[in-house]
């Protein structure tokens, strides 16, 4: 399978939605291209995220990845969040999740971030298995604690 991975703009919205979509229907959210839309454009408009997307050949989208700029106060220095990773399910085992893990680090270093950091739900084993095979490290000295507002 031929593909690129090139960071999207404003005007790939059209390829983004379905994607994103698709994404947050992954972790069972109901499907609602017009918030998906309305979402990626605020991100966009503010300069919040940086967006990666895998097109083919023909501009079909395979799968993005979205990273939010974070600082720690510790290094004092730029990290990533590595919020969103999606494919879709004919691209996945082509090697487009692990391009976009790759085009991410290489984005995160350009711009001398010192780490990239995500989460994962703890039964998504296909994942992790991609992660620890472009070499992320499982955390193992932090606990993870969350707050629903």
């Amino acid at each position: 399978m031929l593909f690129e991975v090139r960071q999207a703009n404003i005007y790939d919205l059209d390829t983004l939605v379905p994607l994103f979509d698709g994404y947050r229907q992954f972790y069972r959210q109901t499907s609602d291209p017009a918030r998906a839309r309305a979402f990626l454009t605020e991100r966009f408009v503010h300069h919040e995220s940086v967006i990666l997307l895998a097109c083919d050949e023909h501009g079909t989208g395979l799968g993005f990845t979205q990273l939010f700029p974070l600082f720690s106060s510790v290094s004092t220095a730029r990290i990533y969040l590595l919020n969103d990773i999606f494919v879709t399910r004919e691209a996945r085992k082509h090697g487009v999740g692990k391009a976009l893990i790759d085009a991410s680090a290489e984005h995160a270093r350009a711009l001398g971030a010192a780490r990239l950091w995500l989460q994962t739900e703890l039964d998504n084993t296909p994942a992790q298995a991609l992660y620890e095979s472009t070499g992320w490290k499982r955390g193992t000295e932090f606990c993870d604690y969350g707050l629903a507002l």
